[in-house]
C-alpha cells in the first residue's frame, strides 16, 4: 500500500503533479526494519513495541523512532510551518476493511473537522470502513505516535493511524467477503492519495493555481503499479510514517500527515 501511495505521488498524473506543486510529503516506510528481518510483528530487534514509546523514545533504544520524533518537533517548532497531518499506517490481524483511529478532543468544532479527511477516503475507496473508523483516548494507547501527536500538535493537526486488513473486505451494502489481494492494497494506496486532493478541495485550498486547474479534474487511468510484498501493519513493525506540508497562496505552510500502527 505505502508503495503504491509512493508511485502515485511521483507519477505524471495531473492529480499527483498538482498535489507536488502545492504540498510537501515526507515518508518513512519502515520504522522497524531490525525486527522486521527477524520476522517481528510488532517488536524490535530488542523487544520493543516501538508504537508505545512515543512519549519518551530513547537514542539507544529506540533509535529510529528517536529520530522521527526530533524531526517532527522540529518543523513543529519552525515558525514557517504548519503540519497538518500525522498518518500512521499498519495493517490489522483481527478487523476487516481500511479503517481508521483518530483522537478525541473537548473542542466539539475540531472534532467533527477531524472526520473529514476519513469520510473523503470512504466515498474514494469501496474497501474503507467508516463505520469501522474510532475515535478514542484509551489509556493503553497514550504512548502511540497518534496519541501523542495529538496532544503536542495544534488544532490544526491532524492525527490518525490507518489500519487495513490483513485478509478481506465487506463493500458497502453488501455481506459479501472480499479478500484482500496485493492489487487491492495497491489501490488503496492510490485512493489515500487522491484524498488529499479532494480535501483541500473541500476547504477551499484549492484556490492555489495548481489546484484550481484541476479542481474540476476527470479521473485519469492510474499510472500501472510495482508489485511489490511490501505492506504496513498494524500488528507489524513495518511501520510506515508519512508528513504531508502544503502552500497557500504564494506562502508555504508545511502540512505534515504520516503514517505508524495504532
Amino acid at each position: 500500500m505505502m508503495e503504491s501511495f509512493i508511485d502515485f505521488l511521483v507519477s505524471q498524473h495531473s492529480v499527483a503533479k498538482a498535489l507536488r506543486d502545492v504540498l510537501v510529503f515526507k515518508i518513512v516506510p519502515m520504522l522497524n526494519p531490525d525486527g522486521v528481518f527477524l520476522g517481528n510483528y510488532r517488536c524490535s530487534l530488542m523487544g520493543f513495541d516501538l508504537n508505545r514509546h512515543w512519549q519518551d523514545p530513547s537514542a539507544w533504544a529506540h533509535p529510529t523512532l528517536y529520530g522521527v520524533k526530533q524531526l517532527i518537533v522540529q518543523m513543529y517548532d519552525n515558525p514557517k510551518a504548519s503540519m497538518e497531518f500525522y498518518i500512521d499506517i499498519h495493517a490489522h490481524s483481527t478487523m476487516m476493511n481500511g479503517f481508521m483511529y483518530g483522537n478525541i478532543f473537548e473542542d466539539e468544532e475540531r472534532f467533527q473537522r477531524q472526520a473529514v479527511f476519513p469520510r473523503l477516503l470512504c466515498q474514494n475507496a469501496e474497501d474503507f470502513s467508516f463505520s469501522s473508523t474510532c475515535f478514542n483516548r484509551d489509556a493503553v494507547k497514550a504512548g502511540t505516535g497518534r496519541r501523542f501527536l495529538g496532544g503536542l500538535l495544534d488544532d490544526t493537526s491532524y492525527c490518525y493511524t490507518l489500519e487495513v486488513s490483513f485478509y478481506s473486505y465487506v463493500v458497502g451494502g453488501t455481506t459479501s467477503t472480499v479478500p484482500y489481494t496485493e492489487e487491492a492494497y495497491m489501490k488503496l494506496g492510490n485512493n489515500l492519495a487522491r484524498t488529499f486532493m479532494d480535501y483541500y478541495k473541500t476547504n477551499n485550498v484549492a484556490s492555489t493555481k495548481s489546484l484550481a486547474s484541476v479542481a474540476n479534474f476527470s479521473r485519469e487511468k492510474s499510472p500501472g503499479l510495482r508489485h511489490t510484498n511490501h505492506q504496513s501493519n498494524e500488528n507489524s513493525s513495518e511501520n510506515s510514517k508519512t508528513t504531508v506540508s502544503g502552500a497557500r497562496a504564494q506562502e508555504i505552510t508545511r502540512k505534515d500527515f504520516r503514517s505508524q500502527a495504532s
